[in-house]
């Protein structure tokens, strides 16, 4: 399968997770489909503080970081998913920001995780370029601008599919916001205010895949 994401560590408490419709277990942690999410509380800062990456080489992983992010590599299993009252059933992506893509990239690919696409976008502002990594049920988007600069990349956010987002929206009522055609071709994308409900991190809900269309 390749490297695939073990765990994200978030500095937020459980409860604001709770809050937006998360099963938390009594260790802080949130099982979102097969990665763990941990929930450390604020001591060490807010959002996502860094994250272990299963079967990744330990070697390449040496000191702890990845192109300047905070990386370990694991070889835990993959996590039992949790049933969650908001229906999530996987993080469908990771948004990481990079100062100099090529510099980011080269970082994933030594290893081993090579990139399955790219395009330009809006989305954040600015003109960007979004490159796009597969990490197991997990995609990867790496987004920055067209011209390299310094410093070193960090999370923007989480974008999880959950069975229906009309539930969702029912359960969540004004926390979340209103749904709109995702980018995805055939699905559907809403904003948690997650700032409301005592989270950091940014993190949208989205509509499952729509299923393959069969000959009859």
């Amino acid at each position: 399968m390749g490297v695939t994401i073990d765990e994200i560590l978030v500095g937020d408490p459980p409860e604001g997770w709770a809050a937006a419709g998360f099963s938390v277990d009594e260790d802080g942690t949130c099982r979102i489909g097969t990665v763990r999410v941990r929930l450390v509380g604020r001591d060490g800062g807010k959002r996502i503080l860094g994250w272990s990456l299963r079967d990744a080489p330990e070697a390449r992983l040496a000191d702890g970081r990845l192109d300047g992010l905070p990386t370990t590599a694991s070889s835990a299993p993959p996590a039992d998913p949790a049933s969650h009252p908001n229906g999530a059933t996987h993080i469908d992506h990771v948004v990481l920001l990079s100062p100099d893509l090529g510099r980011t990239t080269e970082a994933l690919r030594g290893l081993g995780i090579e990139p399955r696409g790219e395009r330009e976008t809006d989305t954040y502002g600015a003109p960007m370029r979004q490159i796009f990594f597969r990490l197991g049920e997990v995609i990867l988007e790496l987004v920055g601008g067209t011209e390299a600069g310094e410093g070193d990349p960090g999370f923007f956010g989480l974008a999880i599919t959950v069975d229906d987002l009309d539930a969702a929206a029912a359960l969540l009522g004004d926390h979340l916001g209103a749904a709109k055609d995702a980018v995805q071709e055939g699905r559907r994308i809403a904003t948690l205010r997650h700032r409301d409900l005592g989270m950091s991190v940014a993190t949208a809900f989205m509509s499952p895949e729509p299923s393959p269309v069969r000959d009859r």
